[in-house]
């Protein structure tokens, strides 16, 4: 049987470091009240104008040299991203034209905080029916240029960094690694506790206005408290599902990778299972949220410092804007 399994891992963070110390000249805050409400001290912001696909170029073809492939060797590109360069083509189009590598598919996903789960299982679908051998995943954010980075924003601007990781997936024929399953929900009726409201088609006769502008609606607005309490109990649900669906326990698992979101979520996600820190991937403190970025950065930084061996089965865990939440399964 055909399974997904990852090839090579690939990494790009932006130059300019962003401390805590630094947003106190900007707004209102404190670098202990970051620090003790979330864990982050320090993320990296792009220093110039540059997209997400540009970030996702770098990530990719160290990814590729990963893996001993060329671009040419990919079939797909999946990218997932909740800042996309432009409202319309995708993001995946400019990143297949950086790459040199027209004709495949190129498919943008918008599933925030859960997209590169939710790219893995799209992923890991398409290769076990062998329509593509090779494919692309991706998570790629440039959060910064969004942010209300004032008091009035405080709360989610301190929050956010930029950053793009990169998988190759490929198809292993018969062997014991890969994916062994992938677990996806959502529940829109909090599809406003964490969002950015305009611009929107909805609105008319304009997407976006000056008075839209005037009072911030084009800033990512969150219900901080009841998207912790949710997160905090969809993540042990959606593990504890991927580890039942496979007839497996928390001390199977070599590495937990869960999103990056928030160091305390992460901690009391960790009790509630029952799983050690020491084998919980956490790298917030240095890079932030990166959203999509998050869970393949901290892989790439998980097989670059040994936490990942052959044969290791790590879960991943996420949850975001949606809500969205999921999990998989995989053997190293």
């Amino acid at each position: 049987m055909k399974r997904c399994v990852f090839l090579g891992l690939g990494h790009y963070v932006p130059e300019r470091r962003v401390t805590n110390q630094e947003l106190t000249a900007l707004m209102e805050t404190t670098d202990e009240w970051i620090v003790e409400r979330t864990g982050i001290r320090q993320r990296y912001w792009v220093p110039h104008e540059m997209g997400g696909s540009e970030l996702a170029e770098h990530a990719a073809r160290e990814a590729l040299a990963r893996a001993g492939l060329e671009p040419g060797d990919i079939d797909c590109i999946i990218l997932a991203t909740l800042s996309p360069e432009h409202t319309f083509p995708g993001t995946a189009c400019f990143l297949q034209a950086r790459l040199g590598i027209p004709g495949i598919p190129a498919v943008d996903i918008r599933n925030q905080c859960s997209g590169f789960i939710y790219g893995l299982s799209i992923a890991d679908a398409w290769i076990r029916a062998g329509q593509y051998r090779r494919i692309l995943l991706v998570g790629a954010e440039v959060h910064s240029t969004g942010l209300d980075i004032s008091t009035r924003g405080r709360d989610v601007a301190c929050l956010f960094g930029d950053a793009a990781a990169v998988a190759v997936l490929g198809a292993d024929d018969g062997g014991e690694r890969g994916v062994l399953s992938t677990h996806l929900h959502a529940d829109g009726r909090f599809a406003k506790a964490l969002w950015i409201e305009a611009p929107g088609s909805r609105f008319h006769p304009l997407r976006i206005s000056h008075q839209m502008l005037d009072e911030g609606r084009h800033f990512p607005k969150m219900n901080g408290r009841q998207v912790f309490t949710a997160a905090a109990q969809r993540m042990p649900e959606v593990i504890r599902e991927c580890l039942k669906a496979n007839g497996l326990t928390i001390d199977d698992v070599a590495l937990l990778v869960p999103h990056q979101a928030n160091q305390r979520i992460t901690e009391l996600v960790a009790r509630q299972l029952g799983i050690p820190m020491e084998r919980v991937a956490s790298n917030i403190e240095r890079y932030g949220n990166t959203t999509a970025a998050s869970i393949p950065l901290c892989l790439y930084e998980a097989e670059r410092d040994g936490r990942l061996r052959p044969g290791d089965l790590v879960v991943l865990a996420s949850f975001g804007a949606g809500f969205t939440w999921a999990s998989a399964a995989v053997r190293w």
